[in-house]
């Protein structure tokens, strides 16, 4: 199938209802575009929505209304065709467990159309690159949780797909091998051009490898950009110094700048935004402030999901 540039997802107006004495909207009637080449954050709290909409964009759940196209195809239309390039990971989903690594891939490699020998010739690199491939003629049994994960990584990424869905890809890894995953994925979006829907309740990984944000709460869309802009949208930069003389001359700074702050034994946190910074610190040395300890920080991912989650519609 050829694909063309621009949009290689696009999904207008989907909406799930579960029937029942009282219906229950799931997602509810939401709108959003991948790019080719682009990674996007699909985040949001429990029970937001994320994993229902996966499983409508994997047709392995009907959608009440709206459309979902893929490479400009309508899903229903084309489903085979089109899943021959999407493929899915999560750390919620299993393998068969008295299968050996190398015959679940081969299974699943077999869904794509692939001999055996080319899905060995795939996979064995990656398993490498994920430090399981001594492990391969191994039953899924004897893994643990975050070697299982890592599995399934391979799983998504050696049939060569344009585009993957990723549920909480690094939810069971210790940080320094989930920093891993999220430099493997930036790798392979450059090495392949692909696309990535990525989920994640870890908003530095958001921040590290989305080029896009989408926050969903209650099925609904309600925020859709930069996560640096979304970041910034809720809070300031923060600048946290210790004074050691002129703590006077500091605060009547502070106070004719009218920016917020705390104090706490000669500690200051000064919550301002970032084009104050410089001239704030050029005041502390046109007034001789002695400080030390300084720290600046970036708005924070993790405070915009916090009041997201905490927000009513």
């Amino acid at each position: 199938m050829s694909l063309p540039k621009g949009k290689v997802l696009t999904v207008r107006e989907l909406k799930k209802v579960y029937a029942g004495k009282t219906p229950c909207t799931a997602v509810d009637a939401i709108s959003f575009d991948l790019a080719e080449g682009e990674i996007l954050g699909f985040l949001g709290p429990n029970g937001s929505g994320k994993t229902t909409t996966i499983q409508m964009l994997l047709g392995t759940l009907a959608l009440s209304s709206g459309s979902i196209r893929y490479f400009g195809k309508e899903f229903p239309l084309h489903r085979s065709e089109i899943l021959q390039h999407v493929s899915f990971a999560s750390t919620y989903t299993s393998l068969p467990w008295l299968l050996t690594l190398q015959e679940n891939l081969e299974v699943f490699g077999a869904f794509y159309g692939l001999p055996r020998k080319e899905c060995e010739k795939r996979f064995d690199p990656l398993l490498e690159r994920f430090g399981i491939l001594e492990k391969k003629k191994q039953r899924v049994a004897s893994l643990s949780a975050g070697q299982i994960t890592r599995l399934m990584l391979v799983k998504a990424f050696f049939v060569q797909p344009k585009i993957v869905l990723l549920d909480e890809p690094t939810a069971s890894l210790d940080p320094d091998v989930a920093k891993d995953i999220c430099a493997f994925l930036l790798e392979q979006r450059k090495k392949t051009g692909l696309s990535i829907l990525f989920c994640s309740h870890r908003m530095d990984e958001v921040m590290e490898v989305c080029d896009r944000a989408i926050f969903l709460k209650s099925g609904k869309i309600i925020a859709d950009d930069l996560p640096s802009k979304l970041a910034k949208s809720v809070s300031a930069y923060s600048v946290r110094l210790s004074v050691v003389d002129g703590m006077k001359r500091t605060l009547s700074i502070i106070q004719n700048m009218g920016v917020v702050h705390t104090e706490d034994n000669r500690i200051l946190e000064i919550l301002m935004d970032e084009e104050k910074i410089p001239p704030f610190l050029k005041a502390l040395n046109q007034a001789d402030v002695t400080y030390t300890s300084i720290k600046i920080e970036e708005p924070s991912l993790e405070e915009f999901f916090l009041q997201i989650a905490k927000k009513k519609l």
